[in-house]
């Protein structure tokens, strides 16, 4: 496995990250997480021996091979078989059907195999890539934003195929719900150091959350143990009867470390401006069809009703139309089949990819985001700058400087200056991170308004979407439920079979025997009752260490102010009680933060044993 000691890099002058130190595990499969340019693109160049570093030291046993998927794209065989199969060894030269199996996987048809590479969108040409990085049987993979142009049935199988790879991997990615379906463990690159735990983003959110808040609690009381120490020896040193006491504090303030204030990392935190409407439907749609040749439809009879308030996802394949039916929705298209009824008061903010493409390249990011409402004033304007990461000089960045995030951030600020209500949003998570993505959902979740939005990501799906338009079986249909309910009820019909990712779709399934849904309820119910008795004993340790923790370091705070007044008034036998109480305090709290570490293991492992079980019965 491979290891990293001490490694730091620094470019022109600003440290990236210092002494960072990871050993992998067998079939340990680690999501990366941390801020865009936070170097998680970085360290991958650095273990593939791409890019110098400053210090440390990468170990790489011999003979081990690590893939990565390159963004890159060059093509150079007349059709996707062959190039797949320049990777393939000399034994194996001749082995079409390893190839095969993988492209089928990923969503290629069997007549796709003798097509030019350079026929196919950006979003499969990506996929040829990934074919080709996993025939080559690496023992690890390196994979840097894999789902990027993948739709849904391509994330599901890429999914599938990390969770049964029997080897290393180190994931980054902005989608959460796929990172932690297939990761075992997650690391994050934050304030320069390397932070890694057992479990999945939500619990490493929580266990540095709690790590920064136990450090500015001793950092605070330093201080104020620090303040006090000066006080004492400006006010003692001249003295002759306590100079040498003095001193004494002088040599315990020169011991201190310093402990700096934790840099707050900024969030995009924001809302969408709702206008008021008095509809209950914002929009009724009939019988919608369009095509870019008339004779070829890309849909056809798309009929819904969108009350407001709700939330309807445009799903499927790529290349079908999805956007296209949400431009064809915003009027953005000449008018071919069927008819849209807007409510009077209804009002569109339209967040789409070619909307990206109109910004105004040589306006800056405060000029394009006023141009929305010429009645926001300038204070208004910097302020939803701000919002989106834009504070100070840089919202005077001109629009042609600013990366694809970037110009989907100001995007994004367009749309919240536009009172609305009704979001149409085409991809809107992407070139987005992690942290990013999720006040984005929150937003929608909180806007009053209808939303209409195009979105390959799963988590997104499940949290906000009340309806459905799914492009498959070779047009669109409107699905009156949630997204759990059309993969129970419908499912795709190319989804891959069983557990083996690499199955080529539409072979015969197999199916397991029906459980109707009472017995599952009564099974899952009994499944969840056995946890919980498992759980318990782990829990009642978990309260009772906690509430432990909070009292001990009450009565530590107690006794490190009577050891500050003992010292200021040089009461020596007070201090030296007051001083013994606090390492022994000190002691039962770090037996207690050791208990607390092994009972969330424990909560861990249980909820990792019947994870699977319930899955099957939901």
């Amino acid at each position: 496995m491979i290891q990293l000691t001490n490694i730091s890099k620094s470019f022109g002058g600003q440290t990236l990250f210092k002494d960072l130190n990871l050993k992998m595990t067998s079939n340990q499969k680690i999501g990366l997480i941390g801020r865009n340019g936070s170097g998680k693109s970085t360290l991958f160049k650095i273990i593939l021996g791409e890019e110098s570093y400053d210090e440390g030291d990468v170990t790489v046993p011999k003979n081990y091979k690590i893939g990565t998927l390159r963004q890159h794209l060059e093509f150079t065989e007349p059709t996707v078989r062959q190039e797949c199969a320049l990777v393939l060894s000399e034994e194996e030269q001749y082995n079409f059907y390893k190839i095969e199996k993988i492209l089928f996987g990923l969503g290629f048809t069997a007549e796709d195999l003798d097509k030019d590479p350079l026929s196919f969108s950006g979003g499969y040409q990506i996929r040829i890539n990934l074919a080709k990085l996993l025939a080559t049987e690496p023992n690890m993979l390196l994979l840097d934003e894999p789902t990027n142009y993948l739709d849904l049935l391509s994330l599901r199988w890429l999914k599938q195929f990390i969770r049964s790879f029997e080897g290393e991997v180190i994931l980054i990615t902005h989608d959460r719900e796929f990172m932690d379906a297939v990761t075992t463990h997650t690391m994050g690159i934050q304030r320069k150091s390397l932070h890694i735990i057992q479990g999945d983003t939500q619990k490493y959110d929580a266990t540095l959350a709690l790590s920064d808040e136990t450090y500015e609690k001793t950092r605070q009381n330093q201080e104020k143990k620090r303040k006090e120490l000066e006080e004492f020896v400006a006010r003692n040193k001249a003295r002759a009867s306590t100079a040498a006491l003095a001193q004494s504090k002088q040599k315990m303030l020169d011991k201190m470390d310093d402990m700096e204030s934790l840099e707050s990392e900024k969030n995009l935190d924001f809302n969408f401006t709702y206008k008021e409407t008095p509809a209950k439907i914002v929009l009724r749609a009939e019988n919608l069809g369009f095509g870019y040749n008339e004779n070829e439809p890309l849909f056809q009879n798309v009929t819904f009703t969108l009350e407001n308030g709700k939330t309807l996802a445009i799903i499927g394949k790529n290349g079908k139309g999805k956007s296209t039916l949400l431009n064809y929705i915003a009027g953005e298209l000449p008018h071919q089949q069927g008819t849209k009824s807007f409510h009077p008061s209804t009002t569109m903010a339209h967040f789409g990819q070619t909307n990206i493409e109109r910004l105004n390249v040589n306006a800056t990011v405060q000029e394009e985001i006023g141009s929305v409402d010429k009645k926001l004033g300038i204070a208004q304007v910097r302020g939803i700058c701000g919002t989106m990461m834009f504070s100070g000089e840089l919202a005077d960045k001109k629009i042609s400087v600013l990366s694809g995030g970037e110009r989907s951030r100001v995007m994004l600020g367009k749309i919240i200056a536009t009172p609305s209500n009704l979001l149409l949003l085409d991809e809107p998570t992407n070139h987005l991170d992690m942290y990013s993505i999720d006040s984005l959902c929150k937003a929608i979740e909180e806007f009053k308004g209808a939303t209409i939005m195009v979105t390959h990501s799963e988590m997104l799906l499940r949290r906000l979407a009340d309806a459905l338009i799914i492009f498959h079986k070779g047009g669109a249909e409107y699905f009156d439920g949630t997204y759990d309910e059309f993969l129970e009820k419908i499912g795709w019909e190319d989804e891959t079979v069983g557990d083996d990712p690499c199955v080529v779709p539409n072979s015969k399934k197999t199916t397991k025997p029906k459980i109707d849904n009472k017995e599952r309820k009564k099974l899952r119910s009994a499944l969840i009752q056995t946890r919980s008795k498992e759980n318990a004993p782990h829990k009642k340790e978990l309260e009772f260490c906690e509430e432990k923790i909070m009292e001990l370091e009450a009565l530590l705070e107690e006794e490190n102010e009577k050891l500050m007044e003992a010292s200021n008034t040089g009461n020596n036998s007070a201090m030296i009680e007051a001083s013994q109480n606090v390492g022994k305090l000190q002691n039962e709290v770090e037996e207690l933060f050791e208990r607390l570490e092994v009972a969330s293991e424990a909560l861990d492992e249980i909820e990792e044993k019947y994870a699977p079980q319930l899955e099957e019965l939901e």
